[in-house]
């Protein structure tokens, strides 16, 4: 019997732009999960407050996750917390749904994982999931800036596409040939400014953020 296999993707998404879409994608074309579930953050620890609303980032998801080529699910578990947005609990809840059989698969930006050793219990991580992350041309395990813990379990835990399907949790791939660096924040600057920023985000989103004058001073 074929495994089930759920890809996460989480973050503020303040505003979801084409770098969120691009990671999500290019997943979705390795794994050929069957679902993908985006979780916005509700009150994520290491973050200052949102500027978007809850009802905003779901809508602005929604419209630029839409031509996925796989069934997406917006979860919004951690929108609905009262008190900080922890991954490990996400991953838990996650787990508890979908079952101890399921390939869970939890994605991230380069950039996360040079603080991954600050997240609540990261070590933790890898027993309810498979982490994946996808980073710019040349970025490596070897990264100077990837805390020596996290790169050996990396390396320790590296795996191909095939077998991240065949278990549940536990093994990780890095991507080094996606070449997309986009800020959330140089996008919501440039849209403070009243200047548009282009490509780097979804027509769609764009269109939203527009209408219901988000980001403007």
């Amino acid at each position: 019997m074929t495994r089930r296999c759920v890809v996460l993707l989480g973050g503020s998404f303040d505003p979801v732009h084409n770098g969120h879409v691009a990671l999500a994608d290019y997943f979705v074309k390795l794994l050929i999960p069957d679902e993908l579930r985006i979780v916005p953050a509700g009150n994520p620890w290491q973050k200052s407050q949102l500027q978007a609303s809850a009802e905003d980032r779901v809508e602005m998801i929604r419209r630029a996750f839409d031509k996925l080529s796989v069934p997406v699910t917006i979860d919004q578990q951690e929108i609905r917390r009262n008190d900080a947005s922890y991954t490990i609990d996400t991953l838990r809840k996650a787990r508890a749904e979908l079952g101890a059989e399921t390939s869970i698969v939890f994605l991230l930006g380069a950039d996360q994982l040079h603080q991954l050793d600050t997240w609540q219990e990261w070590d933790k991580l890898f027993d309810l999931a498979h982490i994946c992350a996808a980073s710019r041309p040349g970025f490596a395990t070897d990264d100077r800036r990837i805390p020596s813990l996290v790169a050996r379990e990396f390396l320790r835990r590296a795996a191909s596409a095939d077998q991240i399907r065949d278990a549940p949790h536990g093994l990780t791939y890095l991507a080094s040939n996606l070449a997309v660096d986009i800020s959330a924040t140089q996008i919501r600057s440039a849209l403070q400014r009243g200047e548009s920023p282009g490509s780097q985000i979804p027509a769609g989103v764009l269109d939203y953020i527009q209408q219901h004058h988000l980001y403007q001073n």
